[in-house]
């Protein structure tokens, strides 16, 4: 067995007050300004909106009594949010001394512009090694192993969308990242007529690709995902994965309010992906097995429960989800392996 080690359970009462803290929003204006302009004896007020090195100007109109109570009021909930982001800001700054998982600044910049812009209050999901690295804080432990990789994956139900941003309006995904000044470039994808589904930083590793779960006959013809404005890849068994989704934070400046899978879900997928990947994908697959393998230690010791419930959600995925699930526990420490087929009454 892989010995993960538990954080101390004041780092964990921290969290739990964290999470609650950012349950509601806490605007700070960071990258919005409000300016007026006197054209022939009139004021006329704009919205400037900075996305990284960029701004952009958006005229609001001219000034009257209404319009000057609304800027008030957007700067007001500004100045009424000051306290809890200190709160905020103090309590990730003691996570992270007490030994909770960070997440490296690029990949905090990004997750916060995707915040900022409403794309989790739409329904975006966070997948992938990001969700793991949620899932430590949430669980109390520090993984000993991430095998990290630099993409950031999302993941949104298009049949299934959830919209509900503050401002009513839909979010544009491809305008978000390439307006952001940080250098986010479109990947063009396989078939030059199809849309991108990937954005990548210039001269970086670091990518943000957008996934959709698969239904009917297999095709790689990206999806439109009207809620972002933005075109995903379909993946096969993505809906096991976003069948059962549970908040989280991330732990930068005060914190990052995300979606991500119920963390047995995650782990049961993994072993699944682990075994449609391309023989190639060693490091992949190396890693989907060893992100399984630390979630399934320690949800087998404090929370059995969930992995009786994931496994009884896989029994309805169809005779291909199954059988690849059941090569790849067989993959994982054989002692771990054969306490999950006890949990979950497996047979052998």
């Amino acid at each position: 067995m892989t010995r993960i080690q538990r954080l101390p359970d004041i780092v964990t009462l921290q969290y739990s007050e964290l999470m609650q803290q950012c349950v509601h929003p806490a605007p700070d204006g960071a990258n919005i300004s409000f300016k007026s302009k006197k054209v022939a004896g009139k004021n006329y007020w704009y919205l400037y909106i900075s996305l990284g090195t960029r701004r952009s100007e958006h005229y609001l109109g001219e000034e009257t009594p209404e319009l000057l109570d609304k800027i008030d009021e957007e700067r007001s909930l500004w100045e009424s949010t000051e306290d809890d982001r200190l709160v905020r800001a103090r309590l990730v700054a003691m996570l992270i001394a007490g030994g909770a998982t960070a997440i490296p600044d690029n990949e905090g910049k990004v997750i916060s512009l995707l915040e900022r812009s409403g794309i989790f209050l739409a329904g975006g999901i966070v997948i992938g090694t990001l969700a793991f690295r949620a899932y430590a804080n949430m669980l109390g432990v520090t993984w000993h192993s991430e095998l990290q990789t630099r993409d950031i994956d999302l993941a949104s139900d298009y049949k299934f969308p959830v919209i509900f941003p503050r401002n009513k309006k839909l979010i544009n995904l491809s305008n978000i990242l390439l307006d952001s000044g940080m250098g986010f470039i479109e990947v063009p994808a396989l078939n030059r007529k199809s849309p991108s589904t990937q954005f990548k930083i210039r001269g970086q590793e670091l990518m943000v690709e957008l996934l959709t779960p698969m239904r009917g006959r297999e095709t790689a013809k990206p999806v439109e995902i009207s809620a972002l404005s933005a075109f995903a890849a379909p993946v096969r068994f993505l809906d096991y994965l976003l069948d059962d989704i549970q908040p989280a934070t991330l732990l930068y400046k005060h914190g990052i309010f995300i979606n991500v899978p119920a963390p047995a879900r995650f782990a049961f997928h993994k072993l699944v992906i682990s075994q449609r990947r391309r023989a190639a994908d060693t490091e992949k697959i190396k890693r989907d097995l060893a992100q399984a393998e630390q979630l399934f230690e320690i949800l087998i010791d404090g929370r059995p429960g969930d992995l009786i419930l994931a496994y009884e959600a896989a029994e309805k995925m169809g005779e291909k989800f199954l059988q690849q699930l059941t090569t790849g526990i067989a993959l994982i420490d054989p002692e771990i392996s054969d306490t999950i087929k006890q949990t979950i009454g497996m047979d052998s």
